[in-house]
């Protein structure tokens, strides 16, 4: 789902090769066998045509948060020049703990936890034009449910950004090497958007079952919920994982929600309620597979929540968003994947007038309705049914409503996380 235009516009495990690409191979699940867990990842766009994202960094720190989901004793770090237009020098990187004695000021870090990473040796690298840079593993013990602080410092002009637009978490921009600064300070751009050229977080585990992939829109990426208290759906999905399973064996949860994405359309295409578009909504569903999904380390089972914003942006049919789902699923269940859907969620009273629309709302009820009767997918989430007022469903419940009568607040997304059945999740 897309948030305002305001929201939008960033200012609206010892490593073993396995088989595949995702990082699950023959000896996945093993006990005994140390390997590589995705355990946060996060959808990366183009920089916008104009602000930050679009004129770049030069001889600045970004200094990001990430939530991870599970723990190990060594990670690895994933950066993304995906979308850039020029070669991208990081001048140096380091990963911390936050300062916890500090809670008022996220950007401070431990510094006795300060660690750099490097690069095929090296802690300065390259990412060529349209490339991923992967760190090499660095023994630094992450507990699960936690957070990790990574400092980036790009010396010379990066251009347009590679970048995730809604973080629903704050960071932090400085001028200079901030890498390695204890206090946050130097840092005087605050947004509360954005992880610039940050892809992914792996940790080594032993005897992983891989990981959920969720990959929706703003439903998943947070919009409406607390900022800065991971209170995203899949994030509290995950606590409940590692509740469920104290035998440590739990999946990581890889959020590739992308606010505004669409099925079927790009994100610069406008929608109705004179909505702009803007490239951070991301391409189309169907092309971020490769990048998002397929791309991701041990994913095992995937969670589609899309279509909402091709009926309110788009007004796109019943049979287009259903054909579009359909094909996604195929491509999963193709490549072995475990694939569940979500139900499309009420949003009347959201926007202005010809957002929603009575022919818009039987547009969302023939898609639940045939997402409800189909025997394609693995398995159903009728997010519907949790966050509907049973008295108008056309409308959130408006416990969970965060205002803005299409996002739900942070009780909304406890019930949406309650609401999915783990045996469902085959991890």
């Amino acid at each position: 789902m897309a948030a305002t235009a305001a929201l939008l516009v960033a200012g609206t495990p010892a490593v073993v090769a396995s088989a595949g690409p995702s990082g699950a191979g023959p000896a996945a699940g093993r006990p005994d066998r140390a390997e590589w867990a995705g355990t946060w990842a996060t959808a990366v766009t183009r920089g916008n045509s104009v602000g930050l994202t679009n004129t770049g960094l030069n001889n600045q720190s970004v200094r990001m948060i990430v939530h991870v989901s599970v723990g190990g004793p060594a990670l690895r770090v994933r950066l993304s020049n995906l979308y850039g237009e020029q070669a991208v020098t990081v001048g140096r990187a380091t990963v911390a703990r936050p300062n916890t004695a500090t809670p008022d000021d996220l950007s401070d870090i431990d510094a006795s936890s300060v660690r750099p990473l490097t690069f095929t040796g090296a802690t300065t690298a390259t990412m060529n034009q349209g490339a991923e840079l992967l760190s090499d593993p660095l023994a630094f013990p992450v507990a699960d449910d936690s957070d990790l602080v990574l400092t980036l410092h790009f010396p010379t002009p990066t251009g347009p950004t590679t970048f995730h637009g809604q973080s629903q978490q704050a960071n932090f921009i400085g001028a200079g090497d901030l890498t390695g600064a204890a206090e946050g300070t130097g840092f005087t751009t605050r947004p509360t958007c954005c992880w610039f050229f940050l892809s992914g977080v792996d940790v080594q585990r032993k005897g992983s079952p891989g990981a959920l992939v969720v990959l929706s829109d703003s439903m998943g990426d947070g919009n409406g919920s607390t900022v800065n208290a991971n209170r995203r759906w899949p994030d509290l999905l995950s606590d409940r994982l590692l509740a469920d399973r104290p035998d440590k064996h739990t999946p990581g949860v890889l959020n590739l929600s992308l606010a505004g994405n669409r099925l079927n359309h790009e994100g610069t295409e406008p929608g109705d309620g004179d909505y702009p578009g803007y490239y951070q909504l991301g391409p189309n569903a169907a092309a971020r597979l490769n990048e998002d999904v397929f791309g991701q380390t041990g994913v095992r089972t995937v969670v589609t929540h899309l279509g909402i914003n091709d009926i309110w942006m788009s007004n796109d049919t019943p049979e287009a968003i259903i054909a579009t789902l359909r094909q996604i699923n195929q491509q999963l269940q193709q490549r072995g994947l475990t694939s569940l859907v979500a139900t499309l969620t009420p949003y009347e009273g959201h926007g202005a007038p010809g957002v929603w629309t009575p022919q818009k709302e039987a547009t969302r009820q023939a898609v639940n309705a045939y997402l409800r009767a189909s025997r394609e997918f693995d398995g159903l989430l009728d997010f519907d049914r949790v966050l509907r007022d049973p008295a108008r469903p056309s409308q959130l419940l408006p416990a969970y409503d965060s205002g803005d009568h299409i996002h739900p607040n942070d009780a909304g997304n406890q019930a949406l996380a309650n609401a999915v059945p783990l045996r469902l999740l085959d991890l």
